[in-house]
């Protein structure tokens, strides 16, 4: 009897041929140990690596978003204090501008009182000489009213010595109306 597996009424009647299968089956066994040696040898070893560049990747994008993150946050900071820099430079600028507004004014108000004081002192230096000359030319109205009245021609010199006595004890009112009373 021969074997089941050969007797046509099993395996071989499906049509496999027992022996080639067998041969087949050891092949592949043997494909499937070289396949995974060269697998373990060689891709996987590549697959790795290649998992590891993608993690390495993956790790540097994290770190450059936390980077990129800092950053922004470091010139946000960097704003802020360029604003409050900016802000303090216009305070001071408004500060020197009303000092310097109100010096102008001060100095103005100084320049304006003495050009006050120096008018002032013009002017009664002005009324001073006013009224020296006035009594100069009544000195000399009364010299010569004196002069018609008696008819001679007298020392000058002496009636201007005696009208400035009398103008000198005559009380001054800056007006000269006491002297022109008192001649």
């Amino acid at each position: 009897m021969a074997p089941v597996f050969l007797a046509a009424e099993g395996i071989g009647a499906l049509g496999i041929n027992l022996p080639g299968l067998v041969a087949q089956l050891i092949n592949f066994l043997i494909l499937l140990v070289i396949f995974s040696w060269l697998f373990k040898k060689f891709l996987f070893p590549m697959m790795d690596e290649r998992k590891r560049r993608i993690e390495e990747g993956l790790q540097a994008s994290e770190e450059a978003k936390l980077r990129l993150s800092q950053t922004e946050q470091e010139v946000a900071q960097e704003i802020a204090k360029a604003r409050q820099e900016a802000q303090g430079l216009i305070a001071q600028a408004q500060q020197a501008s009303s000092r310097i507004q109100e010096e102008a004014r001060q100095s103005a108000r100084a320049e304006a009182e003495q050009l006050i004081e120096r008018a002032r002192g013009e002017i009664h230096l002005e009324r001073d000489s006013a009224i020296a000359d006035l009594r100069r030319e009544f000195a000399d109205m009364t010299i010569n009213a004196a002069e018609k009245v008696i008819r001679r021609s007298l020392d000058r010199k002496a009636h201007s010595d005696i009208i400035e006595q009398v103008l000198a004890e005559a009380p001054s009112g800056g007006d000269g109306s006491s002297a022109g009373q008192a001649g």
